[in-house]
Protein backbone atom coordinates (compact mmCIF):
# COMPACT_ATOMS: atom_id res chain seq x y z
CA UNK A 1 0.00 0.00 0.00
CA UNK A 2 1.24 3.51 -0.81
CA UNK A 3 2.89 5.28 2.09
CA UNK A 4 0.16 6.93 4.13
CA UNK A 5 -2.72 5.23 2.28
CA UNK A 6 -3.51 3.35 5.51
CA UNK A 7 -5.37 6.58 6.28
CA UNK A 8 -8.00 5.63 3.72
CA UNK A 9 -8.17 1.96 4.71
CA UNK A 10 -8.82 3.04 8.30
CA UNK A 11 -11.70 5.22 7.14
CA UNK A 12 -13.15 2.31 5.15
CA UNK A 13 -13.32 0.36 8.41
CA UNK A 14 -15.03 3.18 10.31
CA UNK A 15 -18.78 2.41 10.62
CA UNK A 16 -19.79 6.09 10.33
CA UNK A 17 -17.71 6.57 7.18
CA UNK A 18 -19.02 3.35 5.66
CA UNK A 19 -22.61 4.38 6.38
CA UNK A 20 -22.08 7.58 4.37
CA UNK A 21 -19.94 6.05 1.63
CA UNK A 22 -22.48 5.25 -1.10
CA UNK A 23 -22.91 8.75 -2.56
CA UNK A 24 -19.33 9.87 -1.97
CA UNK A 25 -17.69 8.43 -5.10
CA UNK A 26 -20.35 9.99 -7.36
CA UNK A 27 -19.40 13.43 -6.06
CA UNK A 28 -15.73 12.92 -6.86
CA UNK A 29 -15.77 10.68 -9.96
CA UNK A 30 -17.39 12.19 -13.08
CA UNK A 31 -19.56 9.70 -14.93
CA UNK A 32 -19.26 6.93 -12.35
CA UNK A 33 -22.42 5.16 -13.48
CA UNK A 34 -21.20 5.33 -17.07
CA UNK A 35 -17.84 3.92 -15.98
CA UNK A 36 -19.62 0.95 -14.43
CA UNK A 37 -21.68 0.45 -17.59
CA UNK A 38 -18.62 0.64 -19.84
CA UNK A 39 -16.76 -1.79 -17.59
CA UNK A 40 -19.48 -4.38 -18.05
CA UNK A 41 -19.58 -3.83 -21.80
CA UNK A 42 -15.81 -4.22 -22.15
CA UNK A 43 -15.87 -7.46 -20.20
CA UNK A 44 -18.88 -8.72 -22.17
CA UNK A 45 -16.92 -8.42 -25.42
CA UNK A 46 -14.91 -11.49 -24.42
CA UNK A 47 -16.48 -13.32 -21.48
CA UNK A 48 -19.21 -16.01 -21.68
CA UNK A 49 -22.77 -15.48 -20.48
CA UNK A 50 -21.98 -17.48 -17.32
CA UNK A 51 -18.73 -15.63 -16.63
CA UNK A 52 -16.94 -15.65 -13.28
CA UNK A 53 -15.53 -12.17 -12.62
CA UNK A 54 -12.82 -11.25 -10.10
CA UNK A 55 -13.46 -7.82 -8.54
CA UNK A 56 -10.50 -6.42 -6.60
CA UNK A 57 -11.41 -3.49 -4.38
CA UNK A 58 -15.01 -4.68 -4.23
CA UNK A 59 -16.00 -2.70 -1.13
CA UNK A 60 -19.15 -0.69 -1.59
CA UNK A 61 -20.46 -3.03 -4.26
CA UNK A 62 -21.67 -0.45 -6.78
CA UNK A 63 -19.78 -1.89 -9.75
CA UNK A 64 -20.83 -5.45 -8.89
CA UNK A 65 -24.45 -4.33 -8.59
CA UNK A 66 -24.30 -2.63 -12.00
CA UNK A 67 -22.69 -5.66 -13.66
CA UNK A 68 -25.04 -8.11 -11.94
CA UNK A 69 -28.10 -6.19 -13.11
CA UNK A 70 -26.86 -5.99 -16.71
CA UNK A 71 -25.54 -9.57 -16.91
CA UNK A 72 -27.79 -12.00 -15.01
CA UNK A 73 -25.60 -15.03 -15.77
CA UNK A 74 -22.40 -13.64 -14.27
CA UNK A 75 -21.11 -14.50 -10.81
CA UNK A 76 -18.49 -12.61 -8.84
CA UNK A 77 -15.67 -12.99 -6.37
CA UNK A 78 -15.18 -9.68 -4.60
CA UNK A 79 -11.99 -9.01 -2.63
CA UNK A 80 -11.39 -6.02 -0.34
CA UNK A 81 -9.28 -5.45 2.79
CA UNK A 82 -12.11 -3.66 4.63
CA UNK A 83 -14.69 -6.05 6.03
CA UNK A 84 -17.32 -3.34 6.71
CA UNK A 85 -17.09 -2.26 3.07
CA UNK A 86 -17.73 -5.84 1.96
CA UNK A 87 -20.77 -5.92 4.25
CA UNK A 88 -21.96 -2.75 2.52
CA UNK A 89 -21.34 -4.37 -0.87
CA UNK A 90 -23.60 -7.28 0.05
CA UNK A 91 -26.34 -4.87 1.13
CA UNK A 92 -25.99 -2.75 -2.02
CA UNK A 93 -26.17 -5.82 -4.26
CA UNK A 94 -29.39 -6.94 -2.58
CA UNK A 95 -30.67 -10.22 -4.08
CA UNK A 96 -27.74 -10.26 -6.53
CA UNK A 97 -25.40 -10.92 -3.58
CA UNK A 98 -26.36 -14.59 -3.88
CA UNK A 99 -24.16 -14.66 -7.00
CA UNK A 100 -21.14 -13.23 -5.19
CA UNK A 101 -18.44 -14.52 -2.87
CA UNK A 102 -16.86 -11.90 -0.60
CA UNK A 103 -13.28 -12.26 0.63
CA UNK A 104 -11.65 -9.89 3.12
CA UNK A 105 -8.05 -9.39 2.05
CA UNK A 106 -5.77 -8.39 -0.79
CA UNK A 107 -4.97 -9.89 -4.18
CA UNK A 108 -2.91 -12.67 -2.57
CA UNK A 109 -6.06 -13.79 -0.77
CA UNK A 110 -8.01 -14.17 -4.02
CA UNK A 111 -8.62 -17.69 -5.38
CA UNK A 112 -6.36 -18.92 -8.15
CA UNK A 113 -9.19 -18.97 -10.68
CA UNK A 114 -8.87 -18.98 -13.56
CA UNK A 115 -11.43 -16.20 -13.94
CA UNK A 116 -13.11 -15.12 -17.16
CA UNK A 117 -12.43 -11.44 -16.45
CA UNK A 118 -11.42 -9.01 -13.71
CA UNK A 119 -11.92 -5.43 -12.59
CA UNK A 120 -10.14 -3.09 -10.21
CA UNK A 121 -11.92 0.26 -9.92
CA UNK A 122 -10.91 3.25 -7.77
CA UNK A 123 -8.28 1.14 -6.01
CA UNK A 124 -4.84 0.86 -7.64
CA UNK A 125 -3.98 4.50 -6.89
CA UNK A 126 -3.52 3.43 -3.25
CA UNK A 127 -0.46 1.36 -4.22
CA UNK A 128 3.11 2.41 -4.95
CA UNK A 129 4.28 1.71 -8.51
CA UNK A 130 6.08 -1.55 -7.81
CA UNK A 131 3.20 -2.88 -5.73
CA UNK A 132 0.80 -1.89 -8.51
CA UNK A 133 2.83 -3.93 -10.96
CA UNK A 134 2.90 -6.89 -8.57
CA UNK A 135 -0.83 -6.66 -7.91
CA UNK A 136 -1.67 -6.38 -11.60
CA UNK A 137 0.64 -9.33 -12.31
CA UNK A 138 -1.20 -11.40 -9.69
CA UNK A 139 -4.53 -10.45 -11.25
CA UNK A 140 -3.28 -11.55 -14.69
CA UNK A 141 -2.08 -14.86 -13.22
CA UNK A 142 -5.65 -15.53 -12.08
CA UNK A 143 -7.19 -14.94 -15.52
CA UNK A 144 -7.78 -17.27 -18.43
CA UNK A 145 -5.56 -16.55 -21.47
CA UNK A 146 -6.92 -13.53 -23.33
CA UNK A 147 -9.36 -12.63 -20.54
CA UNK A 148 -10.14 -8.90 -20.15
CA UNK A 149 -9.09 -6.75 -17.22
CA UNK A 150 -10.58 -3.30 -16.58
CA UNK A 151 -8.80 -0.85 -14.26
CA UNK A 152 -9.80 2.72 -13.44
CA UNK A 153 -8.43 5.03 -10.77
CA UNK A 154 -6.96 8.45 -10.04
CA UNK A 155 -4.34 9.28 -12.65
CA UNK A 156 -3.29 12.73 -13.84
CA UNK A 157 -0.16 14.71 -14.84
CA UNK A 158 2.46 14.84 -12.11
CA UNK A 159 4.79 17.52 -13.49
CA UNK A 160 5.80 20.67 -11.62
CA UNK A 161 2.62 22.62 -10.94
CA UNK A 162 0.41 20.04 -12.62
CA UNK A 163 -0.41 18.05 -9.50
CA UNK A 164 -1.86 20.98 -7.55
CA UNK A 165 -3.83 22.25 -10.54
CA UNK A 166 -5.46 18.86 -11.08
CA UNK A 167 -6.14 18.36 -7.37
CA UNK A 168 -7.90 21.73 -7.36
CA UNK A 169 -10.04 20.53 -10.25
CA UNK A 170 -10.76 17.30 -8.36
CA UNK A 171 -12.02 19.36 -5.42
CA UNK A 172 -13.95 21.83 -7.58
CA UNK A 173 -15.86 19.02 -9.26
CA UNK A 174 -16.83 17.49 -5.91
CA UNK A 175 -18.11 20.84 -4.61
CA UNK A 176 -20.03 21.47 -7.82
CA UNK A 177 -21.58 18.01 -7.37
CA UNK A 178 -22.94 18.89 -3.93
CA UNK A 179 -20.02 18.06 -1.66
CA UNK A 180 -19.56 20.03 1.54
CA UNK A 181 -16.64 22.44 0.87
CA UNK A 182 -14.96 21.75 4.22
CA UNK A 183 -15.19 17.98 3.77
CA UNK A 184 -13.98 18.24 0.18
CA UNK A 185 -11.00 20.31 1.30
CA UNK A 186 -10.13 17.61 3.83
CA UNK A 187 -10.46 14.98 1.09
CA UNK A 188 -8.20 16.95 -1.25
CA UNK A 189 -5.58 17.31 1.49
CA UNK A 190 -5.77 13.59 2.28
CA UNK A 191 -5.19 12.67 -1.36
CA UNK A 192 -2.35 15.19 -1.69
CA UNK A 193 -0.69 13.90 1.47
CA UNK A 194 -1.32 10.18 1.46
CA UNK A 195 -1.72 8.94 -2.13
CA UNK A 196 1.14 8.47 -4.60
CA UNK A 197 -0.64 9.16 -7.90
CA UNK A 198 1.03 8.37 -11.22
CA UNK A 199 0.64 10.02 -14.60
CA UNK A 200 -1.63 8.30 -17.15
CA UNK A 201 1.44 7.29 -19.15
CA UNK A 202 3.07 5.69 -16.11
CA UNK A 203 -0.17 3.93 -15.17
CA UNK A 204 -0.51 2.43 -18.63
CA UNK A 205 3.07 1.20 -18.41
CA UNK A 206 2.19 -0.53 -15.12
CA UNK A 207 -0.35 -2.69 -16.96
CA UNK A 208 2.09 -3.51 -19.74
CA UNK A 209 4.82 -4.35 -17.19
CA UNK A 210 2.35 -6.75 -15.55
CA UNK A 211 2.02 -8.60 -18.85
CA UNK A 212 -1.29 -7.29 -20.16
CA UNK A 213 -1.54 -6.84 -23.92
CA UNK A 214 -3.73 -4.68 -26.12
CA UNK A 215 -3.90 -2.03 -23.39
CA UNK A 216 -6.25 0.82 -24.34
CA UNK A 217 -7.52 3.83 -22.43
CA UNK A 218 -11.30 4.04 -22.64
CA UNK A 219 -12.18 6.55 -19.93
CA UNK A 220 -10.85 10.00 -19.00
CA UNK A 221 -12.68 12.32 -16.62
CA UNK A 222 -10.73 15.11 -14.93
CA UNK A 223 -8.38 13.31 -12.50
CA UNK A 224 -9.56 9.80 -13.41
CA UNK A 225 -8.51 7.37 -16.14
CA UNK A 226 -9.58 3.85 -17.14
CA UNK A 227 -7.96 1.13 -19.23
CA UNK A 228 -8.76 -2.29 -20.60
CA UNK A 229 -6.10 -4.92 -21.25
CA UNK A 230 -5.93 -8.67 -21.87
CA UNK A 231 -4.18 -11.52 -20.09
Amino acid sequence: MAKGAQHFLDSFKDPAAVANYTEGPRRFVPGLDGLHRMTGLLLAERVPEDAHILVLGAGGGSEMKAMAEAHPGWRFTGVDPAGPMLDLAARVMGPHAARAEFIEGYIDDAPAGPFDGATCLLTLHFLEREERIRTATEIRARLKPGAPFVAAHGSFPQGAGDRDRWLDRYASYAIASGGDPDQVAKGREAVATHVAMLSPEADEEVLRAAGFTGVEQFYAAFTWRGWVGYA
